[in-house]
């Protein structure tokens, strides 16, 4: 995706399973902190802004220590200062670890505060804990404000991770350490939106946990003595796990005195996975609930390929935006029998380029993506996209390929629906006017554009033509029940009580002056 938008953050965990004496540090084996960095690499798809981990140390006298700071995971640990990775994973030793990466859908981008795991002391062990959090909750500002309205309450930040850690202290009140799975089925019920949860307390326990619809995925394992959990399965196929596990909507896993267990926190009505993580989010060679990525992507495409009507000669050349849309672009170009070729690099030395000041962004769109005349002049260019949020970086990158490139027509074609509603689950777009696609289409909007609005797109756009993948066509091209995923992005209609009223509040902001997220305003 080029018109890139806001990840939801990944989040992992660690725990060596096998006997640690308490005298001593843990060894090499049992030092799960050396495996983290690594892990989170493996989730860096997920958030580049910030990256850090806590560690549970028996031998250590802060039970609970956490590091954390702004950058990719290789600033973070400084990786490519061997004796200061070394130093570090040394001084952050421990038999269990929590990890994060994040980008912001709220809160500063640059600001270390907001960088996760989140450490709450206190002098009672159960009590003393860390948490990581991957999703957004759609009820934030009502949590927040419910909250204040109690005697004592005060937020530092402005970030639902903060909300969850305050009623996960509320939750652990008492005199002795209360049940786990309680703690999360109480939360269940608080709780509107997507939320993964890693925990990890000063009594060594751990938790992992999926919300009750299970709109991210989560993966965990245990290989020998050692427990893995990420958002991402390549993180756990890359270090070495076979036996791989999906955990359902509802469940969590909990760690204690050295026993793994799979409990169910709450019920799961209806599944409503996100079909983002399919089109775009996830890394390519992972599996979420047993789909695997790859073959959603190539699918879409294929299923482009089935619907294309335009007239194909040998001047015609499919071309990829790097890197989420090469597999839908390869798999379009095989079943039409065209040349699929990599017209559009990418430098994948150049940050993100919506961290960038808006005045600054064409710039950075400029030094990140540069076509290629020699691929393109003259030709007839489909571009296979993977989505288009905004359009407003899409538009530059067209205006190179025609005028700089010479191309001779440009047809793009989408790997997903138009997007026509914001998001309220953990995607940064979160409000009407900054989507491309809901100027063209009629509020009685039914999945699919008209081919009026179609070449209203394509104007703006200034292609030769558009085409998007129809909503009926996600859940076929993943492989799964069209009622088990969130499509609220792509018609309108969302899964969740909060979810709705933020759409009805949208709607009313529409044109409005109001600056600032839906669930925020």
């Amino acid at each position: 995706m080029i018109d890139e938008i806001y990840h939801e953050c990944g989040v992992a965990a660690l725990y060596w399973l096998g006997k640690v004496d308490a005298e001593l540090k843990p060894d090499s084996k049992s030092n799960v902190a050396s495996h983290m960095p690594g892990m989170l690499l493996d989730l860096q798809n997920r958030g580049q802004l910030a990256a850090g981990l806590s560690t549970y140390n028996a031998s250590r006298d802060t039970l609970i220590d956490t590091y954390k700071d702004v950058g990719t995971v290789n600033e973070v640990f400084r990786m490519s200062h061997p004796g200061k990775y070394r130093s570090l994973l040394g001084d952050y030793a421990g038999q269990a670890a929590i990890g994060h990466t994040r980008y912001a859908t709220s809160g500063e981008e640059d600001d270390i505060r907001y960088a996760q795991p989140f450490e709450r002391q206190h002098g009672r062990l159960w009590k003393w804990f860390s948490l990581a959090f991957n999703g957004n909750l759609a009820n934030y500002s009502a949590l927040r404000q419910r909250l204040l309205s109690k005697r004592g309450y005060h937020f530092t930040l402005n970030t639902d991770t903060e909300i969850i850690m305050h009623t996960l202290a509320y939750r652990l009140r008492g005199e002795k350490p209360p049940d786990l799975k309680q703690v999360m089925a109480s939360l269940s019920r608080d709780f509107d939106g997507a939320y993964n949860i890693t925990f990890l307390d000063a009594m060594g326990r751990m938790f992992v946990s999926r919300d009750p619809q299970g709109f991210r995925p989560m993966s965990w394992g245990v290989k020998n003595n050692l427990f893995a959990a990420a958002n991402e399965s390549t993180a756990l196929v890359n270090l070495g796990f076979t036996d791989i596990h999906t955990l359902n909507p509802g469940e969590m896993v909990i760690i204690e005195d050295g026993v793994v267990r799979v409990e169910r926190f709450a019920p799961t009505k209806t599944r409503t996975r996100c079909f983002f993580e399919w089109v775009y989010f996830s890394n390519v060679a992972s599996e979420i609930d047993g789909l695997g990525v790859y073959q959603a992507r190539a699918a879409s495409g294929k299923r482009l390929a089935e619907l294309e009507d335009q007239h194909l000669d040998e001047d015609c050349v499919v071309v990829p935006v790097p890197d989420t849309a090469k597999a839908a672009a390869d798999a379009f170009a095989h079943h039409l029998s065209l040349p699929s070729m990599e017209g559009v690099i990418r430098n994948r030395y150049v940050g993100r380029t919506f961290i960038q000041p808006n005045a600054t962004r064409e710039n950075s769109v400029r030094n990140k993506y540069t076509p290629l005349s020699s691929v393109l002049a003259g030709k007839r260019v489909f571009l296979l996209e993977d989505s288009i949020v905004r359009s407003t970086t899409l538009k530059t990158l067209l205006r190179r390929i025609k005028t700089d490139c010479g191309a001779k027509e440009v047809h793009v074609r989408v790997a997903c629906p138009p997007i026509v509603g914001p998001c309220f689950y953990g995607i940064d777009m979160s409000t009407i006017d900054e989507l491309f696609a809901p100027g063209f289409v009629s509020t009685r909007y039914s999945g699919n554009p008209t081919p009026i609005a179609l070449t209203r797109m394509a104007r703006r756009l200034g292609v030769s033509s558009l085409r998007y993948l129809p909503v009926s066509e996600l859940s076929k091209g993943i492989g799964c029940e069209e009622d088990s995923l969130c499509l609220g992005c792509v018609t309108g209609k969302y899964p969740t009580t909060w979810g709705k009223r933020l759409m009805t509040k949208a709607r009313k902001n529409q044109g409005t002056d109001l600056k600032g997220r839906t669930y925020e305003t």
